[in-house]
Order: structure tokens, then C-alpha cells, then sequence
């Protein structure tokens, strides 16, 4: 990574950068007065930057040297699945029939990429099992808050009044928010202590009032809820829907549908799960997949097959509307399809169990930092770093000092169950060298923790950009230069 300050491009000047090769505007026919009314006219100058090409491509490579990214790095962030996005993917979503269609052309002329929207729903759908699928949402929360507006619509449908939504502590931290969002109040769920959800608690707090149980399954400690069947059960005994965070499907894919034990909602990751851009890389997607009694509540439209046609049915009369322009980002959509049909169900299956399998061998290496809950493991581990505040470091600090050495930090201080959280999650991409190298960085940074305490918390040294003043940067935000 490039050492060193680089300067803003206003800030950046070079003599004689005269490099450009376009023509003098020429206004012999008419001056520029003329064309422009006074009152848009400049009276000084405009203050653009004098770069030269190279000078400017040069600038803009070196910031992007600056960035963190999954080709460059290993991410291990817990619960984001940063995994490796296939450059075939890539290519095929490029192709220039894909590139150049735009949403308000009609049916007739968009056939190949409304099959591919509707072969996407029946694949996401087969992998869920589940009936139908909404390719809309753009983000795995845009997909909660779609979730929870279907199941709205169905309670409200059948007359029922029902205000409350209970939600694991060990559930994703967008859950809360969704369900505000939609008018709902917001019950927790404690954890036992084997970090699943308590049936006990839960059966007590079941009654009429409820309108969903919202599950992470696996959770965010990245433990498998054993009991999800019969939990299903008691939800549904209640007159109550199981809504299901699919953000750890890279877990399950291929092993486990969520519809066989009894969700009824589920949206899916696909910058997750099924390796498109992610975060600044890309628009995400958040598909939402249902059993058949909430079809009806979809947004529209749906891309339906009639006969060797494919049509954008809006004849859902039941349905919450849209919920995103168009029909959902179809670029992602495209990366996920190919994903799909790359690997089939069997590779799906096997990059499934890598992510367990890189899990499990990354937690044998650094298990003795603190683990909270004991047991198995599926794609991702947390562990907590309490032990280190009698040196006065915090998980906040050893993440800092990762950054020196080459490595994202894992997710922090979540779940809040856990104290001084950092969620791990390896992903199935990444190598055994990976794994190990991640590993000794981070007993190397604990042993540090205990033996050189204000290495970390002045951390991170060797970054163009030191420990900033986050609750400043929140509040006095400088967007333009």
C-alpha cells in the first residue's frame, strides 16, 4: 500500500499540463454571450485543477491503491461473507446486450433478461424451499423491511391486530429497525447458554399480539438453532410468522432449505451468498423468497413465463407495491444467476462446507483468545477479548493494530452478548495460508495487547490515514473539498 500523503486533485498542480487534445471552442458564428443569458454568465474564473492526463490517471491509481479490497486483502468480516466474486461472472454480466438494455424497453425486446430474472427467482426458490421470490429489495435490510411489510399485509388481510415482533439478542442488528420501520414493536429474546434462542422464554411471549418471530439461522455467534422445527412450530401455534435473516445462508446453501423447517419468510444475500460486488464495490440485492400464502403480497411486478413468453405481471391486487424502481438490481441479479448455474446444487453444497470447514480450522488456531458459548460451529466464530482489559486494550484497539499488519479487521463489538467482540467469518475463498497467516497476525497482536499496550492503542502506524476521531467525523462531517 502507497505510503505517504496524496494531495486532493484541486490541490494537485503541474506546470505546463497541457496535454489535452481538444479544440478551441470556436464562436466566430455567435460569442458565448449570446448564447447563455447574462444572469448565467461567470464573472471569474472557474477554479478547475490544471493536471495533466497521465497526471490525472496517475492520482486517481495511487488513491486506489489506498483501498481495501477483497482482491487485494482478506476480509474477515463476521456476518458480511466478503468472499471472492468470480471474474466469469463478471465477464458474462458485461456482455453488451446486458449492458446496453434499459428497464422501460419493452417486453418484446427484453425476453433474454426477464428469462434470466425468472430462472433467477425459481433458483433462489429451489434453494430456499420456499414458492416464490421478489427479486426487488436492493440490500439484505431492504429485504427485512420488505419481509416484515409482507407479513403486515397478511395479518392485516385476515383482520388481526397483532403490534409486536420478537427478535433473538443474537439476531442481526438491521432486525430492530426493519420492524420500527413498519410500525411494530420490538420484543428480545435471550439467548441459553448454549447462545441459542430460550424455547421457554419464547413460548411465554407467543400470543396474539405477536406477528413474527425474526431468526438469524445460523446466528451471529455462528451457532446452528437446533430447535428451529420445533420453534417453528410454536410460532406458527400462535397464529404468527417465522421470518428467517438469510445473511448467514453461506452456511446452509445446498444442506439446509429454510422452508423444510417452517420459515415463511427469508431474504437472501446475493452480494453474500452467491459472490456479486459488495459495499462500495457494487450495488448489493435482497431478494425475498415466501411460502405460497404470502405470494400474493409480493411487490410487483413478477416475472412470469406464459407459454415461450416472459411477462412483468402486475396483477397482484393484495400486493405491498413496489419497493424499488424497476425490477431490482439487475446487474448483481446476472452475477448471482451465473454463480448459480456455475456450481449447481452440488457445488453450492461443497462451498458450503468449506465455510464451515475454514471456520472451524481458523477457530482451532486462536479458540484460546475466549470463547463465550462453547460447541459447534458453522461459517463463522466470535470470539471475546475481555481478558485484555486489565492492560487497558480493547477489541477496538487489536482491530487497529490488525490494519498495520495487513489485514481488515473482523467485525467488532457484536454481537453485544458477547464483550469485546470480533466476529470472524473466513468465507470459503481463502486458503489454508490465509488462514494461518490471519491467525498468527492475530495472536501476535494479543501477545502485544499484554506486553506493549500503547503499540495498540495508537494504532495503526503504517497507514497513509492514522486513529481518527470517529465521534467527530460523525458529527462534523466535511463532504466537499
Amino acid at each position: 500500500m502507497p505510503q505517504g500523503n496524496e494531495p486532493l486533485i484541486n490541490e494537485l498542480r503541474e506546470r505546463s499540463a497541457g496535454s489535452a487534445y481538444t479544440p478551441e471552442l470556436d464562436t466566430r458564428a455567435q460569442p458565448v454571450e449570446a448564447l447563455l443569458p447574462e444572469a448565467l454568465l461567470r464573472r471569474t474564473p472557474l477554479q478547475l485543477p490544471e493536471v495533466s492526463e497521465p497526471g490525472l490517471v496517475r492520482h486517481y491509481t495511487r488513491l486506489s491503491q489506498r483501498n481495501f479490497c477483497v482482491d487485494a486483502n482478506f476480509y474477515p468480516l463476521g456476518s458480511c461473507t466478503m468472499k471472492y466474486n468470480p471474474r466469469v461472472s463478471e465477464k458474462l454480466a458485461r456482455l453488451r446486450g446486458f449492458q446496453l438494455v434499459h428497464p422501460y424497453q419493452s417486453e418484446e425486446t427484453v425476453q433474454g433478461v426477464l428469462q434470466i430474472l425468472h430462472e433467477a427467482e425459481r433458483c433462489l426458490a429451489a434453494v430456499t424451499g420456499m414458492d416464490a421470490v421478489s427479486l426487488q429489495p436492493a440490500a439484505g435490510a431492504h429485504g427485512e423491511l420488505t419481509g416484515i411489510l409482507l407479513i403486515a399485509a397478511y395479518h392485516r388481510d385476515r383482520n388481526e391486530n397483532r403490534r409486536k415482533v420478537l427478535i433473538p439478542d443474537s439476531a442481526h442488528g438491521t432486525n430492530p429497525a426493519s420492524c420500527a420501520l413498519c410500525g411494530y414493536e420490538v420484543e428480545t429474546i435471550r439467548s441459553n447458554s448454549h447462545g441459542q434462542i430460550d424455547l421457554d422464554q419464547l413460548r411465554a411471549k407467543l400470543d396474539s399480539s405477536v406477528a413474527a418471530l425474526m431468526v438469524t439461522n445460523p446466528n451471529t455467534l455462528g451457532i446452528f438453532e437446533e430447535r428451529i422445527v420445533e420453534i417453528a412450530d410454536a410460532v406458527h401455534k400462535a397464529g404468527a410468522q417465522l421470518y428467517m435473516d438469510g445473511a448467514n445462508l453461506n452456511a446452509l446453501v445446498g444442506i439446509a432449505r429454510p422452508g423444510d423447517f417452517g420459515v415463511d419468510v427469508v431474504h437472501l444475500n446475493l452480494h453474500k451468498t452467491f459472490a456479486t460486488p459488495h459495499g462500495s464495490g457494487g450495488p448489493g440485492a435482497g431478494p425475498v423468497a415466501v411460502k405460497a400464502h404470502l405470494e400474493q403480497y409480493l411487490p410487483v411486478p413478477i416475472v412470469r413465463a406464459e407459454g415461450s413468453r416472459y411477462v412483468l405481471d402486475y396483477d397482484l391486487p393484495k400486493s405491498v407495491g413496489k419497493v424499488r424502481c424497476f425490477y431490482g438490481n439487475c446487474p448483481v441479479i446476472l452475477r448471482a444467476y451465473v454463480y448459480l448455474r456455475l456450481l449447481g446444487w452440488e457445488g453450492l453444497r461443497t462451498a458450503a462446507e468449506n465455510a464451515v470447514l475454514n471456520a472451524n480450522y481458523l477457530l482451532s488456531k486462536v479458540r484460546q483468545l475466549g470463547l463465550p458459548y462453547e460447541g459447534p460451529r458453522l461459517h463463522e466464530f466470535v470470539l471475546s477479548l475481555e481478558s485484555l482489559r486489565p492492560f487497558g486494550v480493547k477489541a477496538y484497539d487489536v482491530a487497529k493494530r490488525l490494519l498495520d499488519l495487513g489485514f481488515h479487521p473482523p467485525t467488532m463489538n457484536f454481537p453485544l452478548i458477547v464483550k469485546e467482540a470480533l466476529m470472524i467469518e473466513p468465507t470459503e475463498t481463502e486458503s489454508k495460508a490465509t488462514l494461518d497467516a490471519f491467525a498468527e497476525a492475530l495472536l501476535r497482536v494479543v501477545e502485544e495487547a499484554r506486553t506493549s499496550p500503547d503499540l495498540l492503542k495508537t494504532a495503526p502506524h503504517h497507514l497513509p490515514v492514522r486513529r481518527l476521531d470517529e465521534v467527530k467525523a460523525a458529527r462534523a462531517l466535511r463532504l466537499r473539498w
